[in-house]
């Protein structure tokens, strides 16, 4: 039987790799809200934790420990997904719109940020399993691979509110948000990569908003995501 003692170790423990994550995503998010991010020579060719910058990658910015290699992980650990609206959204929004049936309130943002959550979690596990075969599990492994994801910097032109306003409103794109995903070895807690990618929805054409839309638009940007993560998986599988 454990000790007490021990119990309280290993809280603290989680406690410190939380807040630690945490100050990661800060760290983060001063890069992909800075212009220094459209630039890759600019960033830092080595964060803190000793992660090097890759050039020539699809997404804007991707940090890798050296020497490592994924060809060993066929099993996949998702932890749930962080969801934090950019800090000014909800009053530049609530600024912007007549009417208190149309204001933002914090249970809407609760709301949308749970449901992104778990739209996350979703479309990474049907990618990972279904194209590519992989495991998506709960446990961990020297095969098991831990993505430690973050949406952040989320701004939504028109989300849906159920407000009794039945006025509609015409946007050119759904919004924006940035992905912040870690990965790392599940056998010895050690953090092989870092990805940060700012995305904004792209439809090019104009449409009533609807929270039918605003779910297509962020489903299109997690899986064109979830799809660049697995056939890089795949490529080093040999696939």
């Amino acid at each position: 039987m454990r000790s007490n003692a021990t119990h309280g170790f290993m809280r603290s423990g989680l406690a410190a790799c939380a807040c630690a994550w945490m100050a990661c995503i800060v760290a983060g998010l001063a890069l992909v809200s800075s212009p220094a991010l459209l630039a890759k020579d600019k960033l830092p060719e080595v964060s803190d934790d000793g992660l090097q910058l890759q050039k020539d990658t699809k997404v804007r910015a991707v940090y890798l420990k050296p020497g490592a290699t994924f060809d060993k992980y066929d099993r996949f650990k998702i932890l749930d997904c962080y969801v934090e609206f950019d800090k000014d959204w909800q009053r530049d929004y609530n600024n912007e719109v007549a009417g208190l049936g149309k204001r933002v309130k914090d249970s809407d943002m609760e709301r949308i940020k749970t449901d992104l959550s778990a739209e996350f979690k979703k479309i990474f596990t049907d990618e990972l399993e279904k194209k590519g075969g992989y495991q998506v599990v709960d446990d961990t492994g020297p095969d098991v691979l831990i993505l430690r994801p973050a949406l952040v910097n989320l701004r939504i032109n028109a989300p849906d509110l159920n407000s009794p306003d039945m006025r509609t409103t015409v946007v050119a794109s759904a919004g924006q948000m940035t992905l912040y995903l870690e990965l790392w070895d599940s056998a010895t807690n050690t953090i092989l990569a870092r990805i940060m990618d700012p995305e904004a929805d792209q439809a090019f054409r104009a449409e009533i908003a609807s929270r039918v839309t605003n779910k297509a638009a962020a489903d299109e940007i997690l899986r064109m995501w979830a799809d660049r993560l697995r056939k890089h998986i795949d490529a080093v599988h040999g696939k």
